[in-house]
């Protein structure tokens, strides 16, 4: 009775979506190859997946695949559809992510397809890290599946914000708080990107009124997302605490999509990734900035 107790308050306490968008390096075992469900590797090196990757899984490069290859901006519909049908994917797919950096660009790949509204998806906890600590079967073989047919609607902007909202939140025009889930060194204008950061902004420092909660703190040393309890106290302490709307951003987008991931998917907090963040945000003439460290980019 106790242990029926138990069970009951847990999934009472603990989000319906938290219990579904996780799976484990077990699962994937299990379940990789099942026709109904597609694992997919999306890295932050984008030639780490030839190297070896899970087996019967598809990789998806970040760069060229799902993003705009011209302009600034998210994979088209149109190359989205294309993507899905070549990996063998179709609507009713479970498409479970994993990746290299405590899954960063699978938890974008996570929100591309949550943004084009495909409903099966999951985050292999852990990723890349976790499936090598445990010394499982790596193959080097890219798979090759029979094309599916997929179609997707309009993209649910209820999931991302563009510059323009940005500005109304920080002039007081829209209600909703800011995360920045940047390093402390990023945040406070000290550093303007991580070393061997490829996409830079002319300005460093934050966005007015942004709270810094940096990703990392939201996953255990071997890249597991904290519990839920751990990870509601870790926002709460920044006064994100489930009321009313919250915005994500770091750099280029992908950080701030592992930690909308955290707030959204494990949470269920109203979250919208701001995907422009600072590259757009620090390089945009005449929006208001805050430097605590009082450095002027120059470029050199």
């Amino acid at each position: 009775m106790k242990h029926s107790l138990v069970a009951l308050f847990l999934a009472i306490a603990t989000p319906a979506a938290a219990q579904d968008a996780l799976v484990t390096t077990d699962w994937v075992m299990q379940n990789a190859k099942d026709p109904k469900v597609r694992v997919v590797e999306v890295s932050v090196d984008p030639g780490i997946y030839e190297k070896g990757h899970v087996p019967g899984a598809v990789g998806f490069k970040w760069h060229s695949e799902l993003c705009d290859p011209v302009s600034r901006d998210i994979v088209s519909r149109e190359n989205f559809e294309k993507l899905c049908s070549r990996a063998g994917i179709d609507a009713d797919t479970t498409v479970v992510f994993y990746g290299d950096n405590s899954n960063w660009f699978a938890c974008w790949g996570y929100w591309v397809f949550s943004y084009y509204g495909h409903k099966n998806l999951r985050i292999m906890d852990g990723g890349r890290l976790k499936w090598e600590a445990e010394k499982r079967p790596m193959d080097t073989t890219a798979p090759l599946y029979p094309p599916a047919k997929y179609g997707v609607g309009a993209g649910n902007f209820d999931l991302r914000i563009r510059l323009a909202d940005v500005l109304g939140i920080v002039l007081k025009r829209k209600e909703a708080r800011l995360v920045d889930v940047r390093s402390p060194e990023e945040f406070s204008g000290k550093i303007i990107a991580p070393p061997g950061s490829a996409e830079l902004a002319i300005r460093a420092g934050h966005i007015p009124g942004a709270k810094n909660v940096p990703w990392k703190k939201a996953v255990r040393d071997d890249g597991t997302f904290k519990t839920v309890e751990e990870l509601r106290k870790l926002y709460a302490e920044a006064g994100i605490d489930g009321k009313g709307t919250v915005v994500t951003y770091c750099r280029i987008g992908e950080r701030s999509s592992h930690s909308w991931f955290a707030l959204k998917c494990l949470l269920g907090y109203d979250v919208r990734n701001y995907d422009g963040s600072w590259t757009e945000w620090g390089n945009t003439v005449g929006v208001p900035i805050e430097n605590e460290s009082g450095s002027v980019w120059t470029g050199k």
